[in-house]
């Protein structure tokens, strides 16, 4: 079974008018929407935006569902001037960006007293992603790399470059590492799929608005036929 998270409804609705033989069961505020598309079993959930509910909505997809994957579907911001509005970036690993502890002798995004804090991606998730981006969005790129998560909508060029030459990212948004982090910990395979909203820099605020649901769409479009390939 694939657990399928979204933050905000924009980001599932799609998904969800697509599914059958649904069974909607309700956890910590949560509607998990438990049925099938194209005849494979899925779990359909809107999360909320943070960190702190996409890690309780995969664990309870992880130990009430018993899911096998997660796959973490939504919109971010470029980080990069070569992903442009609309284009894809899966998660070859993710981290979360505001973490710091350097107080205590810590780099940035380093959790303490963890083993690691780069949580990596499923490559066979990731593959399978990536074929069904070029096959049902050939007007766009794909791209494969880190994706950096924090509890901040980031709409600032100096905030943007720090987490450029901090981290080397791809992408920023408020869920994915989270979801990583959660699904790491306890064995299973996650991938992160962002589809672009904005530039994350001083345009941010203006873009987003008009791009959210065409970046949704897209999103959308790679989900539904990945889960046809799982």
């Amino acid at each position: 079974m694939l657990g399928i998270i979204g933050a905000m409804e924009v980001e599932v609705e799609g998904l969800k008018s697509q599914m059958t033989q649904v069974k909607v069961e309700k956890k910590a505020g949560m509607d998990f929407f438990a049925g099938k598309i194209s005849d494979r079993d899925v779990v359909v959930v809107r999360s909320g935006v943070g960190k702190v509910n996409a890690a309780i909505c995969t664990q309870i997809l992880i130990d009430d569902f018993q899911v096998d994957a997660v796959v973490n579907t939504g919109i971010a911001g470029s980080l990069k001037a070569e992903i442009d509005i609309s284009d894809i970036v899966l998660s070859t690993d993710a981290i979360e960006h505001d973490m710091d502890a350097r107080n205590f002798g810590y780099d940035w995004g380093v959790i303490p007293q963890m083993d690691h804090s780069v949580f990596v991606a499923d490559d066979t998730l990731r593959e399978k992603a990536k074929a069904a981006c070029l096959k049902v969005n050939p007007d766009i790129h794909v791209f494969e790399g880190r994706v950096v998560s924090g509890d901040q909508f980031i709409s600032d060029r100096e905030k943007k470059e720090f987490l450029v030459s901090t981290y080397q990212a791809y992408c920023t948004e408020m869920e994915g590492a989270a979801i990583a982090h959660t699904a790491d910990l306890n064995g299973v395979p996650f991938l992160i799929i962002r589809a672009i909203s904005d530039k994350a820099d001083d345009s941010a605020s203006m873009d987003y608005p008009e791009f959210e649901k065409l970046a949704a769409k897209h999103c959308m479009n790679l989900v539904l036929e990945l889960v046809q390939q799982w």
